[in-house]
């Protein structure tokens, strides 16, 4: 089996292990960005900013996770460095671009991990190994040490076995993160989206099971935001890498997205921007009459390795997901299992800035399913 780390290490106190994806920076170790480009880049001489909360507060950093090159691609394939095995369904993607992250989670190998989340970039390999994984709010999370070092899109955050480790991440690695009280009965918005009926079989007897109040929104710029996302997140690409795009130590694959990424103008990006605001603005209304609003967290289930080659399928499985990166509004995902025993998510939005909030109504939620699919990891570092 392909290892998901590409470094191992000791660093840190007795407290949980943590896998940091390879865009976090580890004092003495290279930051590569999953690229045999910058296979000879120098050690990074100090710790990002969320290494050192993590050590402060007495986590153990054992180990540096693959990545999909350049955190440009979803399906976590990396022919350079290799692609992570997802644990329970090998034949399946890891999801990317954080997938040596979620698959040492999933796999066992480590209590928790970091990763990054620029277009779905934690919540979709989270969703393939069958773990948590939060995208905290827009800018809530220090940037310092994390490439690229600043976006406009990107978090980072956790990946979890549970929402009691999804927490303990965060009160680690986000000093204002303050668990909130137990919630009973919140009332939830079911998103209208357009998925596979097996995704949205299970999440609707997912939503039933839990017996939650729950109403219907509507967001008709969903896939506005989707085309946004990806017109900005080509661009910060470009500036953080075009320079790499005649490398040919570069994945086949990156260069592509990177030679299509240096077509998009400024007016492009401007609408794009444009388009973000209003999305933004459409889900902070859709929040008003609900505590969160719920949706699957992947439109179909994992592609196979096989078939991840296929470009526009692969980019196809960020539509629900990559939305809001470009709103900035904080993301999680608990894993469901499909009728036919495949990794499927609901995924759940909270208010900007409401992290704490969204996190107990992730745990209200994830206890009520507990009985209709039981997680796949039974390992918790918070217990």
């Amino acid at each position: 089996m392909t290892s998901p780390f590409l470094d191992m290490m000791t660093i840190g106190g007795q407290g949980p292990t943590f896998a940091i994806k390879d865009s976090i920076d580890v004092a003495g170790h290279p930051t590569r960005l999953g690229s045999l480009a910058l296979e000879h880049v120098a050690p990074a001489g100090r710790h990002a900013d969320v290494v050192e909360a993590i050590l402060a507060a007495g986590g153990r950093i054992v180990a540096k996770a693959k990545m999909h090159e350049l955190a440009y691609g979803v399906t976590g394939v990396n022919a350079g460095h290799g692609t992570p095995i997802n644990p329970r369904w090998p034949d399946l993607i890891p999801g990317g671009s954080s997938s040596g992250s979620a698959a040492a989670v999933a796999g066992g190998e480590v209590d928790l991990a970091l990763g990054t989340d620029t277009g779905g970039s934690i919540r979709v390999p989270a969703a393939c190994c069958g773990v948590f994984g939060l995208k905290p709010s827009l800018g809530r999370i220090a940037r310092g040490g994390v490439t690229p070092e600043r976006s406009d899109l990107d978090s980072v955050g956790p990946i979890a076995p549970s929402m009691a480790g999804i927490q303990l991440a965060m009160t680690m690695i986000d000093p204002s993160f303050d668990p909130c009280a137990r919630l009973e009965a919140p009332t939830l918005g079911r998103v209208v989206v357009d998925a596979d009926d097996e995704v949205l079989e299970i999440v609707e007897a997912a939503l039933a099971w839990t017996g939650l109040p729950m109403r219907t929104v509507v967001l008709p710029d969903l896939e506005r935001a989707f085309q946004a996302g990806l017109t900005l997140m080509a661009g910060e690409a470009w500036s953080a890498y075009g320079h790499l795009v005649d490398d040919p130590r570069l994945g086949a694959d990156v260069a592509a997205r990177l030679r299509r990424a240096a077509t998009v103008t400024p007016d492009q990006l401007a609408e794009a921007r444009a388009a973000g605001e209003a999305f933004a603005r459409q889900v902070d209304d859709a929040l008003k009459g609900v505590e969160a609003l719920v949706l699957p967290t992947l439109p179909f289930t994992p592609l196979s390795l096989a078939a991840a080659t296929d470009a526009a399928a692969a980019l196809a499985i960020t539509r629900l997901v990559r939305p809001f990166n470009v709103s900035g509004h904080p993301a999680l995902t608990i894993p469901l299992l499909s009728t036919t025993g495949l990794p499927v998510g609901l995924q759940i939005i909270g208010r900007r800035q409401g992290d704490d909030h969204l996190c107990a109504i992730g745990e209200r939620i994830a206890e009520r399913l507990a009985d209709l699919t039981p997680t796949p990891i039974q390992r918790d570092p918070a217990r």
